[in-house]
């Protein structure tokens, strides 16, 4: 009876992991995607800005992808602690 409690468990920890670093790999991709939309729109409109405005998204992008790493190695170690 243990056993299976514990085999569920297992299965149960690796379901919620897989799950969680695919939400915030699909979430990075989402705001990253709206950064770069957002960033073309405001090139679009105001030219002479360009270099301010790719500088500040490439930063911000940087951002969102260390969150979405972050959130994707507590997944991991969820899955092995």
């Amino acid at each position: 009876m243990f056993g299976l409690l514990a085999e569920l468990t297992g299965t149960l920890t690796a379901l919620g992991a897989s799950v969680g670093a695919a939400i915030a790999a699909i979430a990075a991709g989402i705001g990253i995607g709206k950064i770069g939309a957002a960033a073309m729109e405001a090139i679009a409109r105001q030219p002479e800005a360009a270099g301010d405005i790719r500088s500040n998204m490439i930063v911000i992008a940087a951002l969102v992808e260390g969150v979405a790493l972050f959130a994707v190695i507590v997944c991991v170690l969820a899955l092995f602690v």
